[in-house]
């Protein structure tokens, strides 16, 4: 499709093709122009450029994709199945569900190959089974519901705080004092939305994580932190712990990795231990997953066993 200037030159790009292509929403084409689908002059432009008379526009609108997660045969470590759950151990920098810029290759992807597709619908389409989340770089245990049943008792377990959950950190300095409760509020940073922070109430939501640190590598300072979350905030120990001053080794939105003594290439973040009631019989059980070598030298630095 193409279309030309001959009225309203001056305006901005995209408020002009929005008032010529009524069947598209103006974020529609905003998209449309920055994946380049949307050319002015042959040429790839900005949706805040302005028109002039005799522009000429391409318009490739791409095919619909399905909004349903496809399912990928990817493999998956499986710390515990049943008919209800599967309690996985995720590697560092794999995406739990498909989202912008990761639209397959993900956790639900293998997962739907995995359960055939026998996965609790509550979550929609694009998360089926999600009750929680691990970021990208986070490694450790996630418990997927293959149930509506599973999924409801899971989020009740979630939201009333009673399921444990216990993280392994790397701080790039030991927190003071050892142990502690960090207690905040928690919201988007104000400046940089890809990032998180603490903010003053009634902003944000409240985050409460407890904190120990277990091991103090004696040569650069790094500490071995155990976390133990309360609530589920958005980066939650990440933040809390930058809140200390001492930010995660290998965090690439919290840290500047490349200039920390310690180098692991990694986000040193694992979600150890997970420890619920099964959603059906009630039974308390306990879910370790195994601690990735990146955390060896910790392990070793050690002067009692871990709790």
């Amino acid at each position: 499709m193409e279309l030309r200037v001959e009225k309203g030159a001056g305006q901005r790009m995209d408020a002009w093709l929005a008032a010529n292509l009524p069947e598209l929403s103006r974020s529609r084409i905003q998209e449309l122009i920055r994946e380049q689908h949307i050319l002015r002059n042959g040429e790839p432009a900005k949706p805040r450029d302005s028109v002039a008379m005799g522009d000429t526009f391409s318009v490739a609108i791409p095919e619909a994709v399905p909004a349903e997660a496809q399912a990928q045969d990817i493999p998956l470590k499986i710390l515990f199945e049943d008919e209800s759950m599967v309690v996985l151990d995720k590697d560092s920098g794999i995406v739990v569900h498909p989202a912008a810029g990761n639209p397959d290759g993900t956790l639900v992807n293998a997962l739907l190959h995995h359960c055939k597709g026998q996965l609790s619908g509550i979550g929609g389409v694009e998360r089926p089974g999600i009750v929680h989340r691990l970021d990208k770089d986070t490694s450790g245990c996630l418990v997927v519901a293959k149930t509506d049943t599973a999924h409801r008792s899971l989020t009740e377990q979630f939201s009333g705080r009673t399921m444990e959950k216990l993280y392994l950190a790397v701080t790039q300095s030991a927190p003071t004092p050892v142990t502690d409760t960090v207690f905040t509020h928690i919201g988007r940073h104000p400046v940089n939305r890809q990032k998180m922070a603490v903010v003053n109430p009634p902003g944000g939501k409240t985050a409460i994580t407890d904190y120990e640190v277990l091991a103090v590598d004696k040569v650069n300072g790094s500490a071995l932190v155990l976390c133990h979350l309360h609530t589920g905030r958005t980066h939650q120990i990440r933040v809390h712990l930058l809140h200390k001053g001492t930010p995660l080794l290998g965090d690439p939105i919290y840290s500047k990795p490349a200039r920390q003594t310690a180098q692991t290439g990694r986000l040193m973040l694992h979600a150890w231990r997970l420890t619920l009631d099964h959603p059906v019989t009630g039974e308390r059980m306990k879910f370790e997953a195994p601690i990735p070598r990146e955390y060896q030298p910790w392990l070793e630095a050690l002067e009692r066993p871990l709790p």
